[in-house]
């Protein structure tokens, strides 16, 4: 996957089933855009440790998503949950020390609340971090706009891309369950919704 270092974005999001639809929202917008995510859970070899894998998809990666929404415990006795900013921490590590390409590498890093990651990562601080508020359509247009604001590209708005994404969702739900028999959309792993927004892409 080097070969398509320039076109490769790591996703470093939670993995949860109350994040999964920001998610998906993001994998969407990544791949409506021409581009590709990359994710450690759809990098499947069991002889493979974990941190291994991360770094992998980070060095083949010009681009990189972060979204540190999840970093702060949320209930009483929680741990703070630090593999996002360990991530994040390596991606940005890779873009100031590697040289070639790597130094060219883009970073977005997301939160929920403006300014509510500096509790717990102020070093942080004076970055330029974008706010989601939990709502995918607020990140759909988050993304977009860092991806033709970084690359110059030429877009359509992010209202048309969530209206697409709603029609990829109905899709979905069309070949999952009433075609597939699964009892509901969730089951899908995230590389078979990957697979059927590149044939809903194509298709249309």
């Amino acid at each position: 996957m080097m070969d398509n270092f320039n076109k490769n974005v790591f996703v470093n999001c939670p993995f949860d089933d109350d994040y999964r639809q920001l998610l998906i929202s993001i994998i969407f917008t990544v791949k409506y855009l021409g581009y590709i995510p990359r994710l450690s859970l759809v990098r499947s070899d069991s002889a493979e440790s974990r941190i291994d894998k991360i770094v992998g998809l980070i060095n083949e990666s010009k681009f990189g998503i972060h979204d540190l929404s999840r970093i702060i415990s949320s209930s009483e006795n929680e741990h703070f949950r630090m593999n996002m900013p360990f991530e994040l921490g390596i991606d940005y590590g890779s873009k100031a020390f590697k040289e070639g390409k790597w130094a060219t590498k883009q970073l977005l890093v997301l939160e929920k609340e403006k300014y509510r990651y500096q509790k717990a990562l102020s070093d942080l601080s004076g970055s330029d971090i974008k706010n989601h508020d939990d709502s995918p359509i607020k990140v759909v247009k988050v993304v977009r706009d860092w991806f033709v604001a970084t690359e110059d590209i030429r877009a359509d708005s992010g209202n048309k891309i969530w209206s697409k994404f709603n029609e990829f969702n109905a899709y979905l739900y069309d070949q999952a369950v009433e075609i597939d028999g699964h009892d509901d959309v969730d089951e899908l792993q995230v590389i078979e919704v990957i697979r059927h927004i590149e044939d809903w892409l194509k298709a249309t």
